[in-house]
C-alpha cells in the first residue's frame, strides 16, 4: 500500500505503509483516483503550514471502491464504487445549529485538516460517501466534488433562465462554473488569459474573452446592450479582477466570490452603493450539491474527457505537481493504484 504524504520544504513523499482495518461505523475505501486542485498546491509549497499538520496525507477529490465495511454500517458493501465529501462538521456550534453545517465553525476539511484521499486503502466515516451509478466511470468520477463547488457556486446566485453571465477565470473551478450556468439556462462569457485554457473553453462552445487583446468593459457593454451582466463570478484570485468586476454588473447584479484571496482586495463600494449590487460568498458544498454533481456528470453535462488533461502514477506526484504549477493541465488525476490499467477504468 502507497501513501503520498506532504512532508515540508515543498516536498511530498510517497512510501509504503501497512492499513488499519475499518472501525465501527467506518468504511474502507480502495482509491483509485485522486485530482489535485490549487489548494493541494497550497500545502505543497507550504502555504498552509501553521494548519496542515506535518506528514499529512492530502487530497479530497476522489473515487474509488469499497473494501471492507465496519460493524454497523449498513448503507455500503464491498464493491460499491464511490466518492467522499470531505466534510466534517460538529453539530454543535452556531453555523451548524443555523442549518449550514457546510461551513461548521469548527469544520474538519478532510484532506486537510486530517488524512485525505492519496492513499491505497482509505478509512473514513459512513456518513460522508455517496454511491456511485453504473453508468460513472472511477476517473471520471473524480470529477465529482469539483463539480459540487461549482453546482453550489451557482446555486447561491439563483440564476433565472437567459441571465448573462460572465467567469473572470477559466481554470478548472471557472470552466465547471461556466458549464454548470449553462446548463441551468444561463448565457455564459469566460474571460482567461492563457492561451491554451482559451482554446479548450472555446472548444466547448463558450465565448471567451482574452483581456490581452478585448476590452471587457466594452464586450460586457455591447454584449447586455448597456444593461450590464445579470452576475459575475470571481474565479481568478487576482486583486485587478476583482476591482474591475463591479464595473460590469446590471443595476442589483451579483458578484460571487469564489476564489481564495489571502489579504483583502480593494473594492469600488461607490459602485456597489449606486447600483445597488448584492456581493455573495460561496465556501465548499451541502450534500444536495453532490446529488446533483453526480447527476450532471451522469448525464453528460460535464465534458470529463475534456476537463481531465493528466492522470500521473502516485510514484510520480511531484511531476503533477510541477505540471500544476506551470499551468499546463486543466485538471490532473493521481492514479493512487499505481497501475497502467487503473486509468482506463
Amino acid at each position: 500500500m502507497l501513501s503520498a504524504k506532504y512532508v515540508g520544504g515543498q516536498l511530498v513523499e510517497v512510501s509504503p505503509y501497512l492499513p488499519n482495518d475499518p472501525l465501527p461505523g467506518e468504511v474502507q475505501i480502495q482509491v483509485f483516483f485522486t485530482g489535485l486542485c490549487g489548494t493541494d498546491l497550497h500545502i505543497v509549497h507550504g502555504n498552509m503550514d501553521k494548519r496542515v499538520k506535518a506528514n499529512l496525507t492530502f487530497g479530497h477529490e476522489m473515487s474509488g471502491v469499497v473494501a471492507k465495511v465496519g460493524s454497523s454500517v449498513t448503507k455500503f458493501s464491498p464493491g460499491d464504487h464511490v466518492t467522499v465529501m470531505p466534510l466534517d462538521w460538529d453539530n454543535t456550534c452556531p453555523a451548524c445549529l443555523a442549518g449550514h453545517n457546510h461551513i461548521c465553525q469548527n469544520l474538519n476539511f478532510v484532506g486537510i485538516d486530517s488524512p485525505g484521499s492519496l492513499q491505497s486503502l482509505w478509512n473514513v466515516k459512513e456518513n460522508w460517501i455517496f454511491k456511485l451509478p453504473a453508468e460513472i466511470s472511477l476517473k471520471d468520477a473524480a470529477l465529482v466534488e469539483p463539480v459540487a463547488v461549482a453546482v453550489h457556486d451557482v446555486e447561491r446566485a439563483e440564476l433565472e433562465l437567459g441571465d448573462k453571465v460572465l467567469v473572470l477565470g477559466g481554470g478548472p473551478i471557472g470552466l465547471l462554473i461556466g458549464l454548470v450556468a449553462r446548463n441551468k439556462g444561463a448565457e455564459v462569457r469566460i474571460v482567461e488569459l492563457d492561451e491554451s485554457r482559451l482554446t479548450l473553453i472555446a472548444s466547448l462552445g463558450f465565448e471567451v474573452i482574452n483581456p490581452k487583446t478585448s476590452d471587457i468593459g466594452e464586450y460586457v457593454n455591447t454584449w447586455t446592450l448597456n444593461k450590464g451582466a445579470d452576475a459575475i463570478f470571481e474565479v481568478s484570485g487576482a486583486a485587478a479582477a476583482v476591482l474591475s468586476s463591479v464595473e460590469y454588473l446590471k443595476v442589483r447584479g451579483k458578484l460571487i466570490v469564489v476564489a481564495i484571496h489571502s489579504q483583502p482586495r480593494e473594492m469600488n463600494l461607490q459602485r456597489v452603493f449606486w447600483r445597488e449590487l448584492t456581493i455573495i460568498g460561496v465556501r465548499v458544498y451541502e450534500p444536495s450539491d453532490f446529488e446533483t454533481a453526480i447527476k450532471l456528470i451522469s448525464s453528460g453535462a460535464i465534458p470529463t474527457s475534456k476537463i481531465i488533461t493528466h492522470v500521473i502514477p502516485i510514484k510520480n506526484i511531484m511531476s503533477a505537481v510541477s505540471i500544476l504549477e506551470k499551468g499546463l493541465a486543466m485538471k490532473v488525476l493521481i492514479d493512487v493504484q499505481n497501475e497502467a490499467e487503473a486509468a482506463s477504468l
